[in-house]
């Protein structure tokens, strides 16, 4: 994720939630969070584009931007 965050710049932004903070207990049923990691990208509108559950393959990211 600090790959991302320092390569992306403001092309996108990056939101870390912990699960086992109170914020984090809340949205992991909200976005059917079961296991982690789990990256979720969004588009401008809120929409989900694609999640990953596991390793990130961060050239996956690159390209869907």
């Amino acid at each position: 994720m600090d790959e991302l965050e320092n390569q992306l710049g403001q092309r996108a932004n990056i939101i870390r939630v912990n699960l086992q903070e109170e914020v984090g207990r809340e949205l992991a049923p909200v976005y059917n969070i079961t296991f982690t990691p789990t990256f979720i990208f969004f588009d401008a509108q809120g929409e989900e584009l694609w999640r990953e559950v596991g390793a990130l393959n961060t050239q996956q990211v690159f390209d869907s931007l």
